[in-house]
């Protein structure tokens, strides 16, 4: 396609961009990168088939793409932490939830542990037996909250940073096997939405964890 073709699409796909959003006074560069992307016309793919013949009972109003979404970012999360799995088998960490920990700790002088583990997005139980098995270690190291006399404050120690320190450039090549065979536009674009999607997400979890899920439902929707 030559350039000046290349120009009189994208200037007609912005028209139809806001004719479709009711000719709005503003709009962000993201949001119209995102209709490009939509209307791109790439090749669809199937989603690999996990579930088996035995699904009459299942509707298929409950599978559409917001469902595989959900089950596909899950099975992301499953194969990054199985790369990190191979990666630390060698080292002190039992657990990516670790190397995590530790290395959120390596950007801050301390942190209460309960700062920490909503940082990691947590269950309290889990993430305090994670600094439970941190601190045996000697990875990790509790102090008293000057401020706060009911909370207790964690900050890492230096076997702590010279593991994280070792465990780096090993888990730079994870992070280059997860994004897998997406070129550069696409690693851009799937980051850019994941924030988009954390964003929303970690509100609702600081914000809202009280409420139940029908009442966050509600207000969300």
């Amino acid at each position: 396609m030559k350039k000046s073709e290349i120009l009189t699409t994208l200037i007609n796909r912005f028209f139809s961009f806001d004719s479709e959003r009711g000719n709005q006074e503003e709009y962000s560069m993201e949001e119209f990168l995102g209709y490009l992307n939509e209307k791109s016309g790439s090749q669809e793919l199937a989603m690999r088939e996990i579930s088996g013949k035995n699904r009459d009972w299942f509707k298929d109003e409950y599978r559409n793409t917001a469902s595989d979404i959900s089950i596909l970012i899950v099975l992301m999360n499953r194969y990054a932490k199985w790369y990190m799995k191979k990666v630390i088998r060698d080292s002190q960490l039992q657990t990516p939830d670790e190397f995590s920990f530790l290395i959120t700790l390596m950007t801050y002088d301390s942190l209460s542990k309960s700062e920490l583990i909503t940082k990691q997005v947590m269950e309290k139980t889990s993430g305090t037996e994670v600094i439970r098995r941190l601190i045996k270690r000697g990875l990790i190291a509790e102090s008293a909250d000057n401020t706060d006399k009911r909370s207790i404050r964690v900050s890492i120690t230096k076997s702590g940073r010279d593991e994280i320190l070792r465990l780096l450039p090993l888990m730079s090549k994870v992070t280059k096997i997860v994004v897998g065979n997406l070129n550069a536009e696409e690693i851009n674009t799937l980051s850019y939405l994941l924030k988009k999607l954390d964003y929303f997400h970690n509100n609702i979890y600081t914000n809202k964890k009280g409420q139940s899920f029908n009442e966050i439902l509600i207000e969300t929707l």
